[in-house]
């Protein structure tokens, strides 16, 4: 079957997450497939990262297998038409028939953003903090995840014994723009829930209840512990990479700007 790679936005707000689900219809993934199979018949789609309920992305990558070979550009407007406004295609390009989107990817960047304001238009969008936060000690802190890491302290499932507990963070970066906090992190792949997790521990620092040293012997501890969770709002799957150089100025996705 023809094979396209295809780069999709999305506000995760309504959905159940990325992947489709047997008795959860209202997935991206699902929607995708179910409109796909309405304009080119039998399709298959699989995405680069498995986002979970109320997680957005401004860069997924998918791949798309359809009966026949149409021009990118119809194929992105035939399914731009009938998705719905919160999920949109915004690249195509036909790629090689053995392109898989999850196991090609090389790095997955994903971005968190923390409102230190209450705003009415980016609620969905944000994590508001009330306290005032430390973002030097965030930022300090954050200095620490980079680098080859036992991460099962920072995810909420327990793994099985043979599952890898090592994931290899190329960068974690604090930022500010305006009224928000930007935590951005790369790596090749992530455990379940560990980016809000992350987020949730520079909080934590942030409001003084955690220092930096605390953060570094979660990541050395051998044992499972579970920790606060950041809320799905604020995180999004800013970009996948398939050999290409990420290096983006970090900025917000929704920015909240100052009155």
């Amino acid at each position: 079957m023809p094979t396209y790679k295809v780069t999709i936005e999305y506000e995760g707000t309504r959905y159940s997450g990325w992947q489709a689900q047997g008795n959860t219809p209202k997935t991206i993934q699902g929607r995708l497939l179910n409109v796909a199979r309405d304009v080119f018949g039998d399709a298959d789609i699989g995405g680069a990262g498995r986002t979970d309920a109320g997680v957005h992305a401004a860069g997924q990558v998918a791949h798309l297998r359809i009966q026949k070979s149409v021009d990118p550009i119809t194929l992105m407007r035939k399914l731009n038409d009938l998705l719905p406004h919160d999920i949109t295609i915004i690249a195509a390009a036909r790629a090689s028939d053995r392109f898989h989107a999850r196991h090609d990817a090389e790095l997955r960047v994903y971005l968190y953003q923390i409102a230190t304001r209450r705003t009415a238009f980016a609620k969905s969008f944000v994590w508001w903090i009330k306290d005032r936060l430390d973002f030097e000690a965030m930022q300090s802190a954050a200095a620490a995840i980079a680098g080859r890491h036992d991460f099962s302290a920072f995810s909420d499932r327990r793994l099985k014994e043979e599952d890898s507990r090592i994931v290899v963070v190329d960068s974690c970066d604090v930022g500010r723009s305006e009224e928000l906090i930007l935590v951005r992190i790369v790596a090749s792949h992530f455990l379940w829930k560990m980016v809000r997790k992350l987020v949730a521990f520079l909080v934590e620092i942030g409001r003084g209840n955690a220092a930096a040293k605390d953060l570094e012997a979660r990541l050395h501890a051998d044992a499972e512990t579970f920790l606060p969770t950041a809320p799905p709002s604020g995180l999004f799957l800013e970009a996948v990479t398939y050999g290409e150089t990420f290096d983006r100025a970090l900025a917000p996705i929704v920015p909240v700007r100052r009155p």
